[in-house]
């Protein structure tokens, strides 16, 4: 196993130009392999029908199954994303595990152009976990705790000087 697949798994059209400079992006900022994957299946059993959203852990599960060749995968989806006790996330990761979701679905609120930024940052972000990375409070470092997209907009595209030497560490050991 090696790499990360990143993976549409919505139930749009991504839109021509949103999972390319996403890919290159993950690529230059975890500096190994990141390819476009492809899913034919949807995990529709995540859906909540009472809330209209769909839960973040089973697509977390779900994923965790899916493309066994790669070390990690980061699921992209435009549905949106809840865990139990928050009415919304942008995103979900299994720490040190294998699994991320980042959803669209809120993150082009109010300002659709900065769609692609934050789906680079939030990426990012949950992928840093899946490495074993936590928040950060450091100014700027896209492990910053983002709550509402106007964290998201202040805060940086790539890791601080210790959040870099804390995901070289991890792909050192081999997680």
């Amino acid at each position: 196993m090696d790499g990360v697949v990143a993976c549409w798994i919505g139930e749009g059209d991504p839109g021509p130009g949103l999972c390319d400079p996403l890919v290159r992006h993950l690529h230059l900022e975890l500096r190994q392999r990141v390819r476009l994957g492809f899913e034919p299946e949807r995990p529709r059993v995540a859906r909540d029908p009472r809330r209209g959203q769909y839960d973040s852990g089973a697509i977390l599960e779900w994923l965790g199954t899916r493309h066994p060749e790669a070390a990690k995968v980061i699921g992209i989806t435009d549905v949106d994303l809840f865990i139990p006790i928050l009415t919304f996330v942008f995103g979900e990761a299994q720490l040190a595990g294998r699994a991320a979701v980042v959803s669209t679905a809120r993150l082009a609120a109010r300002e659709p152009g900065r769609l692609a930024e934050r789906l680079r940052k939030e990426s990012l972000h949950e992928l840093g976990h899946v490495y074993g990375l936590v928040h950060c409070g450091s100014p700027g470092c896209v492990m910053a705790r983002s709550p509402g997209v106007r964290e998201i907009d202040v805060k940086g595209e790539t890791f601080c000087r210790d959040c870099r030497l804390l995901y070289d560490e991890s792909r050192r050991h081999g997680r």
